[in-house]
């Protein structure tokens, strides 16, 4: 009887019994990521017995998510080959589609919107545009690589990608975002220094680390290629602490209730349209991984910063919703990918490359 029932249970529970938690806790990383870091935040702040933990536990999150994106960026960085790095159309194609949508976002902020209001400025219609804007200019996230590779795509194509998005936007930011909001002080030398400060250290030390290990820290870099999926959980980590520091600002924000509804619902739709643009642009190609990835997935954490520093606390909120969507299209993406690449249950066989990569 026993056996039977752990049979029976084997049979249903996914890994046949073997550890079935960790089973699930693979499968749905990233929704189990948002949930967390959700529900740690909303305990803090509306359990009052936890409110002095919760002024303990702010400043050590903070602290830990750049050390998290730190290393979840060395480990994807250490498996790239850097001699197979060169530029590709895609790359290109995904650049002048953002450039496009920038373009035509600054010159509604800028002339269509002060002739439809008077010259009054637009108040939140403002601030509306500005948050949309924070979710296109952003660059290329520094961990798209890695949800590229689990769906299958060009690990070091997307690299590429990543560093040459970022040297295009640490020159667009300084020359867009003084046209919006004039700053004193704020140069183009001074602006643009400080962004390509936060961008380096986000992606070039990651980067070299990375180098090194692979080529002359050997133990290290076997061990690290044995266990593929360590900078994907790197990036969860990192995921639900800036979940939770998203609905922070969201509570605490100053907006009103309908302007921040506003911000979230565009900025989902903003999600879906420039995931979608990506995959459109990489159709012919057999690129639609990369591209997807590459015109949709942001920088959210660095969003955050230069909307808050540069525009205003209430355009940084964008940002923050654009996590949970792009983050819920990923999971998506990997649910529908491992569903696609798993055999049948009277498969006996592993499924090929076209069969993994036909729903693409």
């Amino acid at each position: 009887m026993k056996n039977s029932i752990s049979h029976t249970a084997g049979s249903l529970l996914p890994g046949r019994g073997r550890g079935w938690i960790l089973t699930f806790l693979k499968n749905w990383t990233l929704p189990v990521a948002i949930i967390v870091g959700s529900v740690f935040y909303l305990l803090f702040a509306y359990v009052p017995a936890l409110d002095a933990a919760g002024d303990t536990f702010l400043p050590l999150f903070e602290t830990l998510l750049p050390i998290t994106i730190f290393f979840t960026l060395f480990i994807t960085f250490s498996k790239v080959d850097f001699h197979l790095m060169r530029l590709r159309p895609w790359h290109f194609y995904v650049l002048a589609t953002q450039l496009l949508l920038i373009g035509a976002l600054v010159a509604t902020t800028l002339f269509l919107l002060p002739s439809i209001t008077g010259g009054v400025g637009g108040g939140s219609s403002k601030l509306l545009l500005e948050a949309i804007l924070v979710c296109v200019i952003a660059p290329c996230a520094a961990a798209s690589p890695i949800v590229t590779a689990k769906l299958g795509g060009n690990l070091t194509q997307m690299t590429t990608f990543v560093l040459l998005s970022a040297v295009v936007v640490s020159l667009l930011i300084p020359a867009v975002f003084p046209l919006l909001e004039p700053h004193q002080g704020f140069t183009f030398r001074v602006t643009f220094w400080l962004i390509l400060k936060r961008l380096a250290s986000v992606l070039l030390m990651p980067l070299l680390l990375g180098a090194i290990v692979r080529h002359w820290v050997k133990p290290l870099y076997e061990w690290l290629m044995r266990t593929p999926d360590l900078s994907f959980y790197c990036w969860a980590v990192s995921l639900s602490i800036v979940v939770g520091l998203t609905l922070r600002n969201i509570l605490h924000s100053p907006a009103s209730g309908l302007l921040l509804g506003e911000i979230a619902f565009f900025s989902f739709l903003t999600a879906i349209t420039q995931f979608a643009i990506g995959r459109f642009i990489g159709r012919n190609a057999d690129e639609k991984i990369c591209t997807g990835q590459g015109m949709f997935q942001k920088n959210t954490s660095l969003a955050i910063w230069i909307a808050y520093v540069y525009l205003s606390s209430v355009a940084s909120i964008g940002a923050g919703c654009y996590v949970l969507w792009q983050n819920i299209i990923n999971s998506y993406e990997l649910w529908q990918h491992r569903r696609t690449s798993a055999p049948g249950p009277d498969t006996t066989t592993a499924p090929t490359t076209s069969q993994r990569n036909r729903h693409l």
